[in-house]
């Protein structure tokens, strides 16, 4: 298992967190910061790629 999937889990756990602090907190923010780490989490999981790799090709779409 490589790091980045490692790491893509972990983001999705945070993501999790952000995005319901932000629902419980009204902060739309927040709540899209947390769903967008959470996207990053999952996609880095599946296929082990970096961060900043599936963060330059999401703002592409």
């Amino acid at each position: 298992m490589n790091s980045d999937t490692n790491e893509g889990k972990w983001k999705q756990i945070k993501g999790e967190f952000k995005e319901e602090y932000g629902r419980i907190t009204n902060n739309e923010s927040t709540e899209a910061e947390g769903s967008f780490e959470k996207l990053v989490g999952k996609i880095q999981e599946k296929y082990g790629e970096s961060r900043d790799k599936i963060e330059k090709e999401i703002k592409s779409w």
